[in-house]
């Protein structure tokens, strides 16, 4: 089946969020906020010093510029890069909570720390996932970066024909949960490949949304299942992510399991506290949202938000009276949740 592929990208005060959407269905969710400065993401390219070869991990520890910490494959380490010798670096997967970026040695370079490439423009990402197709914006924008949000937050998802999928992510893997739900018929094994081919393909594309990789462990619905028909699958469904795709066989309990490249900085670590509530920064950029929403010609928006809130929601009112006016107040109250930022306007 042919896949279209639609762009978004909205522009929002402090944030610009691009969307790759798939059959009707986000696939992607790229986050770039005007406090992120200069980061170190897919496709930049650094000099970094070797500072730790681990042997008997077959790994060596890399400082970039800014503290930028990288882990590299020893193996890949140029002769003579022994460590105090500087290498030049290009990140595959950024830094991840608890976790160091990942990169590929390019050569050995003679000078100190420092950028040489940095990250690809958000725009320039966005377009390289569907190569011209033209990029939306506007209202459609916001609904497809909203709605994103929404699902790369979320942890269960129905599936089409009654099936149900669950993806969760641990500090360990991605543990997948296939359910038949009413999809179940007369003919079982028949309706578990169906669910299962649907949700191999949805687990690729939620993947992706995410921006989730390392090992993923699927719990396949059903017994008795049909390896080379769900292999065929798991092909196609992980094409864009390929290369680095690898993948075992189905277990006699009915597991898949399958390794897939982190490219990505996980959507949940972006927009969430370690307490996985949203954090100060995204709770204020969602209340700013809404004050915009709500600020038609000739109304005053009142914002009530938690007082962490507030600090970064001022700190981004001066771009917000550039799109609105001054025609809002942000209010901080002692004991109000983080997430619980209420928008009025009169």
């Amino acid at each position: 089946m042919s896949q279209r592929r639609r762009l978004f990208l909205d522009t929002c005060v402090g944030e610009r969020r691009g969307v790759v959407w798939l059959d009707g269905q986000p696939e992607r969710l790229l986050i770039a906020r005007t406090s992120d400065g200069e980061t170190a993401g897919p496709g930049a390219v650094v000099v970094a010093r070797v500072v730790r070869i681990e042997k008997g991990l077959g790994s060596a520890f890399l400082e970039g510029p800014g503290g930028l910490a990288l882990m590299v494959a020893r193996a890949a380490l140029p002769d003579g890069a022994g460590q105090g010798r500087f290498v030049r670096v290009q990140v595959l997967a950024p830094a991840r909570r608890d976790k160091l970026a990942s990169g590929r040695v390019l050569q050995i370079d003679a000078a100190p720390v420092r950028w040489i490439t940095p990250t690809p423009d958000l725009v320039e990402r966005l377009q390289g996932f569907a190569p011209g197709v033209e990029i939306e914006g506007g209202r459609g924008a916001r609904e497809a970066a909203d709605h994103a949000a929404e699902e790369a937050l979320s942890t269960d998802f129905p599936l089409r024909g009654g099936g149900r999928l669950t993806v969760e992510s641990t500090r360990a893997l991605v543990a997948v949960d296939v359910d038949m739900g009413t999809s179940a018929g007369q003919d079982d094994r028949t309706s578990a490949t169906r669910t299962n081919q649907i949700a191999i393909t949805e687990t690729a594309r939620l993947l992706r949304l995410k921006g989730l990789g390392g090992l993923i462990v699927i719990d396949l619905a059903g017994k008795g299942h049909n390896g080379p028909v769900l292999m065929e699958s798991v092909k196609a469904a992980f094409a864009p992510d390929q290369p680095g795709v690898a993948v075992g066989p189905i277990s006699k309990f009915g597991v898949l399991e399958m390794t897939v490249p982190w490219r990505a900085s996980p959507v949940a670590e972006r927009l969430l506290g370690p307490d996985r509530r949203p954090d100060p920064e995204t709770a204020a950029l969602q209340m700013i949202r809404e004050i915009e929403r709500e600020a038609l010609p000739g109304r005053h928006v009142e914002a009530h938000c938690a007082p962490d809130v507030a600090i970064e929601a001022r700190r981004l009112a001066p771009d917000l009276i550039l799109r609105i006016g001054p025609r809002f107040t942000i209010e901080d109250e002692a004991g109000r949740d983080r997430a619980g930022w209420k928008v009025s306007a009169r």
